[in-house]
């Protein structure tokens, strides 16, 4: 039976990891672990008297972990990696923590389940994946849309012709503006419309593109007030001269969709990179002005991510798979970073 903790009493661990995690047998939830006052982001500074109501506001979501789902409860980040009671451990945290943490959990054998993205650079990446590859351990970034049935839907009715030769390939995903006490728009903490948004377009495009993409344009966009880029856009090709355009953004009006335009039709499908569990998703082909929208079964991508990660703790060759996605990704990333002109 594997053993798995959670770094973070987050509100997706309990949200959407948890139930997605109740349905397969074989993996125990052994608990939930809180930061102690060094490990709160990454600070040694914060005082006793500032760190009291976050140790008392974290501790009551623990509590609610532990009444929903049983486990215990670790009062720090460390003595739960070093415990000896888990096997691999998920990690939802803000994106400038998960070097340090899943770093810190593969010198102690375990297995890492991450949230997107693994880390704030290649350079972090490919530093745990190497670590992760040399105690042959699973490493897995929750991209998890990436499993949803949508996309070999979508995927198929390319693939037959229906809509012609693909000329052009849209997606965009951007959301309105959470407040500047989100993570998001801290720069510290890994925030930014790159991290946060725009690895989802660079995932999915890379798939479209059959698992070939370049990045060959980047742009990067900033609002008065932020530290961090609001928005961006690119473009990305393959060695068959296919393009996928991106756009995103974390000040936007509401959108997560795709639009291939072939030569005979197009094709739109809409929340194709967050569809929750037992959403229904839609799709609609048009044709010279003829539409036809279409259903898809629900899915749990959740689930099948988790599933996923399992599958590369027993597989060497899925491990091997995801190391190579992991490096892929994150050097999507850091060439957006380089041509945008956010890092030199």
């Amino acid at each position: 039976m594997l053993k798995i903790g959670i770094i973070c009493p987050s509100e997706i661990a309990f949200r959407r990891f948890m139930p997605a995690l109740s349905k397969i047998n074989d993996i125990k939830y052994a608990g939930v672990a809180i930061a102690s006052k060094e490990e709160w982001f990454n600070t040694e500074n914060i005082s006793d008297e500032k760190y009291a109501p976050i140790k008392e506001a974290e501790l009551k979501k623990a509590e609610n972990f532990k009444n929903t789902y049983g486990g215990k409860i670790y009062t720090s980040y460390t003595n739960m990696l070093t415990s000896g009671e888990i096997d691999a451990v998920y990690l939802p945290l803000p994106p400038a923590l998960h070097y340090r943490w899943a770093k810190t959990a593969i010198e102690n054998n375990l297995h890492v389940f991450v949230e997107k993205p693994s880390a704030v650079s290649y350079e972090q990446t490919k530093d745990i994946v190497d670590s992760a590859k040399s105690k042959k351990l699973a490493l897995h970034e929750n991209y998890m849309f990436i499993y949803h049935s949508q996309l070999e839907k979508i995927n198929e009715i390319v693939k037959s012709g229906e809509i012609g030769e693909v000329r052009l390939i849209r997606i965009d995903f951007g959301f309105p503006d959470r407040g500047k006490n989100d993570f998001r728009y801290i720069k510290s903490l890994g925030g930014g419309a790159l991290l946060d948004c725009g690895g989802y377009t660079f995932k999915y495009a890379n798939y479209l593109l059959d698992g070939e993409a370049n990045l060959v344009c980047a742009n990067a966009g900033y609002k008065e007030g932020y530290e961090v880029e609001i928005y961006g856009s690119a473009t990305l090709t393959n060695s068959k001269g296919q393009t996928v355009q991106t756009s995103f953004g974390m000040d936007n009006d509401y959108r997560c969709s795709v639009d291939i335009w072939g030569s005979k039709g197009t094709l739109r499908s809409g929340r194709i990179l967050t569809a929750p569990d037992g959403f229904e998703p839609e799709y609609e082909i048009s044709k010279n002005g003829n539409v036809q929208k279409y259903k898809i079964q629900p899915d749990d991508a959740f689930y099948k991510s988790i599933m996923r990660f399992k599958n590369c703790i027993e597989n060497e060759d899925c491990r091997l798979e995801n190391y190579d996605e992991l490096l892929k990704q994150e050097k999507l990333v850091e060439d957006f970073a380089r041509l945008s002109g956010l890092r030199g």
